[in-house]
């Protein structure tokens, strides 16, 4: 089994006084992760939020209601918590009249309701931590350099679901099957959305964009939706963990795009089965923004909070990537060919003066990242 380097950060906070909270996209391993962690435990109850009886037991919003079934135990799980009405109401009752002797935990695999809902009734009250698929210095660290170095074309091609990595063979049926329940079990039933169709075709829209800017106004013309509404689903997708944006940077330049974005998926993978995209990687005429994809997906896996972004001038000079701690720069070139690998554009040197350059090619990654 491979070890999540989340496994140790959740048992240092376990005991501490706070529910701890584990958000992640479907399937990504953290029932297994909280088996891991508790099954060595005794005085564990186990409770799905999926499950009419776990439903039944949580319907009333009371201490009196909640005690007679939490007594006798020391640790309380709660998976796909975001299943429960007033989930965040019933953590902090949960929390406040048994924290004390009773460890709570709660997963979500979408952040709609468990987040929206938990955020302001549980400040102060829990620890927050976010379990992406699986990272490339968790796999090196079960696979070793060599091995998992060997492995990059299929991560490229199939991404790093556990059960992805676990059974390649059978790589595009899993990731049909992961497809549909990130865009159909999360995003539709959570929200209002009754245009799936419109839906899928943002999200192959995006897909074939990767590493390019993408115009909303264009987008919205394409599936025939208006703008706010393109903005509304794309705003789902990325609280659905589906993916996330990359705003440009810019502060002192007249020619810089201030208002560009960029979008990426959280696993390629699932971006290239949205689109049937299995060509091996060496007859690809996208490699390069697909492994762009991959590096900036395992940068945000290291750092969830880190702020990136991505520049460009109308001069169409650019960088991939720019990490923003402060006040401190580190300007993050992607290159699939080591030979294409050049230096920075004078103009963002001259302006930023970055304190790190970071060029990260297929013959690095693997030390640039782990």
């Amino acid at each position: 089994m491979i070890k999540r380097e989340l496994e140790s950060k959740i048992r240092d906070k376990i005991g501490k006084g706070k529910a701890i909270v584990i958000y992640g996209p479907r399937q990504v391993g953290k029932t297994t992760l909280l088996h891991v962690i508790f099954d060595e435990m005794d005085g564990v109850l186990w409770l799905n939020g999926d499950d009419q009886h776990t439903q039944e037991i949580l319907a009333y919003a009371s201490s009196e209601s909640y005690a007679p079934w939490v007594g006798g135990y020391k640790y309380v799980i709660i998976d796909e918590a975001q299943r429960i009405e007033n989930i965040g109401l019933k953590l902090k009752i949960l929390h406040d009249n048994f924290g004390d002797r009773i460890q709570f935990v709660a997963t979500g695999s979408s952040s709609f309701d468990l987040a929206n809902k938990i955020n302001e009734p549980m400040t102060g009250r829990k620890w927050t931590f976010f379990l992406p698929p699986l990272s490339v210095g968790e796999l090196k660290g079960t696979n070793g350099y060599v091995d998992e170095l060997g492995e990059l074309r299929n991560r490229l091609l199939y991404g790093a679901y556990p059960a992805v990595v676990g059974d390649i063979a059978n790589a595009k049926m899993i990731l049909s099957g992961l497809t549909d329940e990130s865009l159909y079990k999360d995003v539709l039933n959570l929200s209002d959305i009754i245009k799936t169709d419109k839906l899928k075709k943002i999200l192959q829209a995006l897909a074939y964009q990767i590493g390019s800017q993408v115009s909303l106004n264009e987008l919205a013309q394409l599936v025939e939706l208006d703008r706010k509404t393109v903005d509304k689903y794309i705003g789902l997708l990325e609280q659905a963990f589906v993916l996330f944006r990359l705003p440009s940077y810019g502060r002192n330049l007249r020619n810089e795009l201030k208002s560009s974005q960029k979008f990426y998926f959280y696993d390629v993978g699932i971006r290239n089965a949205l689109i049937g995209a299995f060509q091996p990687v060496d007859f690809r005429n996208d490699i390069g923004a697909l492994f762009e994809n991959y590096i900036i997906a395992e940068l945000k896996k290291k750092d969830q909070y880190g702020n990136y972004y991505f520049w460009r001038n109308t001069d169409q000079q650019e960088v991939d990537f720019i990490s923003v701690e402060g006040d401190d720069l580190t300007a993050i070139e992607v290159k699939w060919n080591e030979k294409k690998a050049g230096k920075l554009p004078n103009a963002f040197v001259e302006a930023y003066r970055p304190v790190r350059e970071e060029f990260i090619t297929r013959e690095n990654y693997l030390e640039k990242l782990t």
